[in-house]
C-alpha cells in the first residue's frame, strides 16, 4: 500500500485592495439602481452574506466602468501571477525548502485564462527545476479547492520521495460585468472575494495525512453552476437553489464517502467546508448534525474574506490547522458539475 501524502504547510495571500461591505453597497446602489426597477430589495443580500470586508486586486472606482475581457484577463494573469508567487515563497519559508526542491506542481484557477498555463508563468519567477512536473486545472469552480488538494496528493503518492507543490488563485471581482443586470451578477457583488492559497504535499514530510478523497456528480445539473462566456468576459451563474440541494442532496453523497473510510459524521472532530455563503453553511451544519453556528471556522473565513471560490476551502483549512485538534478532518465544497468533492485528513 502507498503511504499517504501529508501536508507540510498551508499558506495563504490576498491582493492589496480591501472592500468594506458597507461601500460595496453603496457602489453598487449607484450602479444598478438605475436601471433595475426596487434595487432595494438585493440590499438585503449584502447583509444577509455574513461578510464584512473582501480583498480585491484592483480598487473600487475600477467597477463603476466596462471594461473588455482583454483588460480583465490581462490583470488577472498578472496579479494572479504575483500572488501565486507570495504564496509559494511563504510555503518553502515555513517548510524550510527551495523552490528547486519541487518535484510536482499542480495550479487551479477558473476565474482567467492564461496559456501558457500560470504554473508555467510561475517557473519564469521563481527558480524551479525544469523538469518539474506541471498540473494546470480549469473549471472547478468553488470544488477546486478540495479537487485541487486531492490531485496534489494523488502526484505526491505515485512518487513517495517526491515534494509536491499545490496552488490555487481565484480574482472572481474581475468578472464583474457593470453593464450586466442579471440577478447572478448583482448578488454576485454581495458574495465573492479574491485570494490565493497552496499546501505543500509529500510522503515524507510531517503534517496531517491526505487520507482519502472523492466526488460526486449529479445528473441534469449543468445550469446550477459556472460561466456563461460574453464578449466582455466571464459572467456568473448560480442557482439560488444550491442551499436547498445542499439539505436535499448533499447527505446521500457525503454520508456514502465516509462510510467508505468506516466513518460516520459524528466521527468528524473538525469540518472544513468551503463556505460558499451563510446559507449555505447553515445547509451544512444541519447536513453534517452541527448546532447552529458551529461552522465557526468557516464563518469565520467568509466574513473577513467573501467567497473566494476554489480559494476559500484552503483559507479555511489554514485556519482549521492553527487550531491543531488530532481526529480526522472533512474537507467538503461544491462546484460546476454540479459536483460536491469531498477529502478526509487524518491531524495525529
Amino acid at each position: 500500500m502507498l503511504p499517504h501524502a501529508r501536508i507540510a504547510a498551508v499558506a495563504t495571500a490576498y491582493p492589496p485592495y480591501v472592500l468594506d461591505q458597507n461601500e460595496v453597497v453603496e457602489r453598487s446602489r449607484e450602479i444598478f439602481a438605475p436601471d433595475v426597477p426596487g434595487f432595494e430589495r438585493f440590499t438585503d443580500a449584502y447583509r444577509n452574506a455574513a461578510i464584512e470586508t473582501r480583498h480585491s486586486c484592483v480598487p473600487i472606482d475600477w467597477y463603476s466602468k466596462p471594461h473588455p475581457f482583454s483588460e480583465r484577463n490581462d490583470l488577472f494573469i498578472k496579479n494572479a501571477v504575483d500572488l501565486l508567487a507570495k504564496v509559494a515563497e511563504k510555503l518553502f519559508a515555513e517548510a524550510g525548502i527551495e523552490a528547486a526542491d519541487v518535484d510536482g506542481l499542480v495550479v487551479v484557477s477558473t476565474t482567467g485564462i492564461a496559456t501558457p498555463s500560470l504554473d508555467a508563468l510561475l517557473l519564469e519567477r521563481l527558480p524551479f527545476r525544469r523538469d518539474v512536473q506541471r498540473l494546470p486545472i480549469f473549471g472547478l469552480g468553488c470544488g477546486g479547492g478540495v479537487t485541487g488538494l486531492a490531485r496534489a496528493a494523488q502526484m505526491a503518492m505515485t512518487r513517495p520521495d517526491s515534494c509536491v507543490l499545490f496552488l490555487v488563485v481565484e480574482l472572481c471581482g474581475l468578472t464583474f460585468r457593470v453593464n450586466d443586470i442579471s440577478k447572478s451578477n448583482i448578488i454576485a457583488t454581495a458574495l465573492f472575494g479574491d485570494g490565493a492559497a497552496g499546501a505543500l504535499l509529500g510522503c515524507g514530510l510531517e503534517g496531517p495525512a491526505v487520507k482519502a478523497w472523492g466526488e460526486h456528480t449529479w445528473e441534469d445539473s449543468l445550469d446550477v453552476m459556472g460561466w456563461e462566456i460574453g464578449d466582455d468576459g466571464l459572467g456568473v451563474l448560480f442557482s439560488r437553489d444550491i442551499p436547498h440541494l445542499v439539505r436535499t442532496k448533499l447527505g446521500e453523497p457525503a454520508k456514502r464517502f465516509l462510510e467508505g473510510q468506516g466513518l460516520t459524521v459524528g466521527d468528524i472532530v473538525r469540518n472544513a467546508c468551503h463556505p460558499g455563503g451563510s446559507k449555505v453553511l447553515d445547509a451544512l451544519e444541519e447536513l453534517y448534525e452541527l448546532p447552529e453556528g458551529g461552522l465557526v471556522t468557516a464563518r469565520k473565513v467568509l466574513r473577513e474574506n467573501g467567497n473566494m471560490s476554489a480559494a476559500t476551502a484552503m483559507f479555511v483549512l489554514s485556519e482549521t490547522l492553527k487550531d491543531g485538534a488530532p481526529g480526522p478532518w472533512l474537507m467538503s465544497a461544491l462546484g460546476p458539475g454540479f459536483t460536491a468533492t469531498f477529502a478526509l485528513l487524518e491531524a495525529d
